[in-house]
């Protein structure tokens, strides 16, 4: 949990860009992003040296998304629980949340990460299939850890009310 807390820190995630990154744009507009990332480096077999343009590009963009629009007018959809429910997470060293919630979060991690392993293999010896097994296990794990974040923070904002008063 301190390493999720250290990233948190590191993207500079304070309470105005966690309002602002509970906009649904922001999720939906992440999500493509490493499916275009694997695209990018195996783009190094077209365009050479040249795929570290949009690598760095979409670098910028996975910093710059949680500010880039603005706080949404309404929070009681799917994406923008899911952002809370990441922001509960990332505080559970100050507000402790349920231990199932913590096993089914840290599987679920540990499950995207493994994912990247196909990934990153299908793009060392540029298989397409493998790659993109890869891709769309991670973004099915990232999106089944996004619905437990929806969960996680269901739970925790009727014994938390600072939590409840974050969806409007």
């Amino acid at each position: 949990m301190a390493t999720m807390s250290r990233l948190a820190a590191r993207f500079s995630m304070r309470d105005p860009v966690w309002e602002r990154h509970a906009n649904p744009w922001s999720a939906i507009t992440r999500l493509p992003v490493l499916p275009l990332l694997a695209l990018s480096v195996h783009g190094r077999v077209w365009i050479g040296w040249w795929c570290l343009v949009p690598v760095a590009l979409l670098l910028v963009w996975a910093w710059l998304n949680p500010r880039a629009f603005p706080p949404p007018a309404r929070t009681d959809n799917w994406f923008s629980r899911a952002t809370f429910g990441e922001r509960v997470w990332l505080s559970s060293g100050e507000v402790p949340v349920p231990a199932h919630h913590a096993r089914a979060a840290a599987l679920l991690s540990w499950a995207g990460a493994l994912a990247l392993v196909p990934v990153a293999w299908g793009l060392w010896v540029l298989d397409p299939w493998v790659t993109g097994l890869g891709v769309a296990l991670s973004v099915l794990f990232r999106l089944w850890m996004m619905d437990r974040m929806v969960w996680l923070h269901a739970d925790m904002a009727r014994v938390h009310s600072p939590y409840a008063g974050w969806v409007r």
